[in-house]
């Protein structure tokens, strides 16, 4: 169950860093974000679901690897996605 086209372009225009930006680690990471928030909710429904449990684990690891990529590239803006999505930070 992929992400509403509504949300995702909501998310897409509140996370962007200029006008036709989809790919930056931003973008990437709020959306991954979201995705794992919605994956999470189906689970807690379904506890037996361990295909959709194996899913949300890969989006984990996604994620985990775009903060530390942005975290090494460009620590202020790290922080600020971090903060914005309240992710907690990497030591």
């Amino acid at each position: 169950m992929p992400l509403q086209k509504e949300k995702k372009t909501q998310v897409i225009e509140e996370y962007r860093r200029a006008d036709n930006d989809t790919g930056s680690p931003d973008v990437q990471i709020a959306l991954l974000t979201n995705r794992i928030t919605q994956l999470t909710e189906h689970l807690r429904a379904n506890k037996h679901d361990e295909s959709c449990r194996r899913g949300l684990l890969r989006l984990v690891g996604q994620r985990r690897r775009m903060l530390t990529y942005l975290r090494r590239t460009d620590y202020a803006r790290y922080l600020g996605i971090t903060e914005k999505l309240n992710l907690r930070r990497m030591k």
